[in-house]
């Protein structure tokens, strides 16, 4: 049986006192006298506490580095993003260190709890589509370490975030398929538990009732070009089929429109196909795909522009911010002729 890890959370019960005192009393800031200090650093000695979340540096001397944790690096939106952070981060003169994930809720958990906040001032995070357990981000906010989210955002987790705004651009994305004449809309929905998902499901779900129409159907899968091909050969194989479909972003909206494709389905006039990032493939896939335009490089920037703020103000206040997204008209939701 794997021995439980004490955590700075149990110093804190066991003494009676919060959880950011223990933090600063390791820190060692101006704040907290010498006699709680040593009761701290004593209990945490008997408890046999051997601190992940290495602090000392983030108060006493800042390092003006930061960590960013993302899922992956190979997508166009996570590498826009970067550079939105990189760029801003340097105008401040900081560096930034990157980890990555690779969308796994363990490697995300080993990262976080494994890092040596030492060696930055505070962390950006993505956090993975697997995640559920939220208890390793919620120790850094305990400690008072700065922690911004972007994008994929925890709801349980107190911090600032900064994410596109998914619910009008999904309310943006179906209304767009309605104009068009399409009325048996279905929904390539992303991993149920992320608040992305929630969001772009819930806007398709409201434009369909505000039009009286009924959802032809949501599946949530991962965010794959193979898991739009394999979400829309579920759909076709009822007897009743969808005219249109609304991919919760890009990568699935191409896998979608290559399954229609190989099956001599006419993408567009036959069945409609928009989704949602505005990567690059979707200009050159043929047809092109139409989607709602994420902005990226601005979240990259503010997020870091947030962080930045907290590192340097401990009273700086809890954002959460949301940038407009913008509709972008291709091939692939056009009856015939010009996209309108």
């Amino acid at each position: 049986m794997t021995k439980r890890i004490t955590t700075i959370k149990d110093i804190a019960k066991a003494l009676g006192i919060s959880v950011a005192t223990v933090s600063r009393a390791m820190r060692d800031t101006y704040d907290v006298s010498a006699e709680t200090r040593k009761l701290v650093l004593d209990t945490a000695a008997k408890m046999n506490y051997r601190p992940n979340f290495n602090a000392t540096g983030l108060v006493r001397s800042g390092t003006h580095k930061i960590a960013v944790i993302i899922p992956a690096i190979t997508n166009y939106y996570f590498s826009t993003v970067i550079t939105g952070i990189q760029e801003y981060a340097l105008e401040q003169n900081y560096q930034v260190m990157l980890y990555l994930t690779n969308d796994s809720a363990y490697w995300e958990n080993k990262v976080v709890r494994e890092l040596s906040l030492s060696s930055v001032d505070g962390l950006l995070a993505c956090i993975t589509y697997e995640t559920t357990d939220f208890s390793h981000f919620e120790e850094l906010v305990e400690a008072d370490i700065p922690l911004v989210f972007f994008d994929r955002v925890p709801e349980s987790v107190t911090t600032s975030v900064v994410v596109q705004d998914d619910y009008t651009g999904a309310c943006m994305a179906t209304e767009h398929l309605i104009s068009q004449g399409y009325s048996k809309i279905a929904h390539l929905a992303g991993p149920c538990g992320l608040d992305l998902t929630q969001q772009r499901l819930q806007g398709y779900l409201d434009t369909l009732k505000k039009h009286n129409l009924e959802s032809f159907g949501v599946i949530h899968s991962g965010f794959s070009d193979e898991n739009g091909r394999q979400d829309v050969e579920e759909l076709f194989k009822n007897e009743h089929q969808p005219d249109a479909l609304f991919s919760v972003n890009d990568r699935k909206g191409i896998g979608a429109i290559l399954w229609l494709r190989e099956h001599d389905i006419r993408v567009g006039e036959e069945v409609g196909v928009i989704g949602f990032t505005n990567d690059p493939t979707s200009r050159i896939i043929s047809p092109s795909l139409s989607t709602i335009a994420e902005p990226a490089y601005e979240i990259g920037r503010k997020s870091c522009e947030v962080l930045i703020k907290h590192i340097q103000k401990q009273s700086y206040p809890t954002q959460k911010i949301s940038l407009p997204t913008e509709l972008i008209v291709r091939e692939s939701t056009s009856r015939g002729g010009k996209p309108t």
